[in-house]
């Protein structure tokens, strides 16, 4: 195993990043489980960043991508595939409002990028905005669109007419306010932002429903139905990424769901297909029309990655995975606020469904990333894996596959006590951190 992580470091670039002071080497996935090089077990509560949507080797997915390597693997949008045709179906099937119209790619990124290009085509304006703490993507203009300088690489996408307005941090409101006394004045100042930072012809708005890479950040309900008219207004298509929010993971279909508002261009990825890559854009026939080509991909639209995302679609709706993020999400959030309630380092706890966040933090809610890593490090060893986000890179990130049950929830909130409680026990200054957790709205 030395060996194979001598090879890593050695012919992959450095910034090709991995957890754990010894990282891992994971070779077989079952379930809700994966296992290591060594045979040790661990319960996998981040799922490959949100990809692994219902659970490793599952036998509905495994059946479809065989059945299919033995028939086609690879045509190109050139030619038409019943298996793409059939996904494009069930997106315009389920999607909201007059969604209807699809382009498949192999990534959010490459998702994230088309829609931006259907909106400027769309409307014939350029200007894009984006919010603060978001992340799209790891191409140039994606990280441009991406609020965070750390995934900006040697000053990726700034040329391009993209501004970050504000987003709902309300851990961290940048107005000073507090849910209870909250006016929506993040979403409000878009209308003076866009007047002042932009040409004051809006493209689109490019926004997570609840940002991944962020750190769970969470708007409150009333949030895009404030800022959306105020970017239509402004001539600007919506375009809801939920490349990390979709096909159940909130507790609803999506992400957007929780707040009432209807996008203009939606993007997916990650969980669509349990693992294999993909990517895809959904919007209306009238915006459709004007992406006009020639256009195409090479790998989008694969069959293997068109069936793995049928059967995971409709693994989600046959052994009905909405609902069961909706419930264990409901046991998994009351544990990890007991959690914060014994332990207030833990700042903040965020996120809906099976998505959700942990703030560490010291006095004053300084962010403490150096806590969050070493609980990173301790939840690895006693055999959970999470993740870890955010601006300040302090936000343990807790996404487990769909079909997670309540026993492996509730042993993950035992591991999670048991780590949290090592972490104090290197810190006896963390005993005297008072409690800054705020009750949402």
């Amino acid at each position: 195993m030395a060996n194979i992580k001598d090879r890593q470091k050695r012919y992959l670039v450095p910034g090709v990043t991995t957890y754990y002071e010894k990282p891992l080497v994971l070779v077989k996935g079952d379930g809700r489980r994966v296992t290591d090089a060594t045979g040790r077990t661990y319960l996998d509560f981040f799922g490959g960043i949100l990809t692994v949507s219902v659970g490793h080797a599952h036998p509905a997915i495994a059946a479809a991508v065989t059945d299919q390597v033995n028939q086609l693997v690879h045509t190109s949008t050139l030619y038409i595939t019943e298996p793409m045709v059939d996904l494009a179906e069930k997106l315009a099937e389920i999607t909201p409002g007059d969604l209807e119209q699809s382009f498949f790619t192999t990534s959010g990124t490459e998702a994230n990028e088309t829609a931006v290009a259907m909106a400027q085509l769309a409307t014939g304006h350029q200007d894009v905005l984006a919010l603060r703490h978001s992340y799209s993507g790891r191409s140039q203009a994606a990280m441009g669109l991406t609020g965070q300088s750390a995934w900006k690489l040697g000053g990726a996408g700034m040329a391009l007419p993209i501004r970050h307005t504000q987003n709902a941090y309300c851990y961290r409101c940048p107005f000073g306010k507090t849910p209870d006394r909250c006016g929506l004045e993040c979403a409000r100042d878009a209308e003076a932002f866009i007047r002042t930072a932009t040409s004051g012809r809006l493209a689109a708005l490019i926004a997570e429903p609840i940002q991944g890479v962020g750190g769970f950040i969470t708007p409150p309900p009333a949030f895009f139905q404030e800022l959306v008219p105020i970017v239509r207004k402004f001539g600007g298509l919506f375009i809801d990424d939920e490349v990390q929010t979709g096909f159940g993971r909130t507790g609803k279909r999506f992400g957007i769901e929780h707040y009432g508002v209807v996008p203009d261009i939606m993007t997916f990825a990650k969980g669509l297909a349990n693992g294999l890559p993909i990517g895809a854009t959904v919007t209306t026939a009238a915006i459709g029309a004007r992406y006009t080509g020639p256009t195409i991909s090479t790998f989008g639209g694969n069959p293997l990655s068109m069936r793995a995302a049928l059967a995971t679609l409709n693994v989600i709706e046959t052994e009905n995975l909405t609902e069961n993020a909706r419930v264990t999400g409901l046991l998994l959030r009351e544990g990890l606020e007991e959690l914060s309630d014994r332990y207030p380092a833990i700042g903040d706890v965020r996120g809906l469904g099976l998505m959700q966040g942990l703030e560490w933090v010291r006095h004053d809610k300084t962010p403490a990333p150096d806590l969050a890593a070493e609980f990173l490090e301790a939840t690895g060893e006693l055999g959970l894996l999470v993740g870890k986000g955010g601006l300040y890179g302090n936000v343990i990130r807790i996404a487990p596959p769909l079909t997670v049950t309540v026993s492996e929830v509730r042993e993950a909130l035992e591991l999670m006590n048991q780590a949290t409680a090592l972490v104090y026990a290197h810190h006896p200054e963390l005993q005297d951190i008072p409690s800054t957790r705020i009750h949402y709205v």
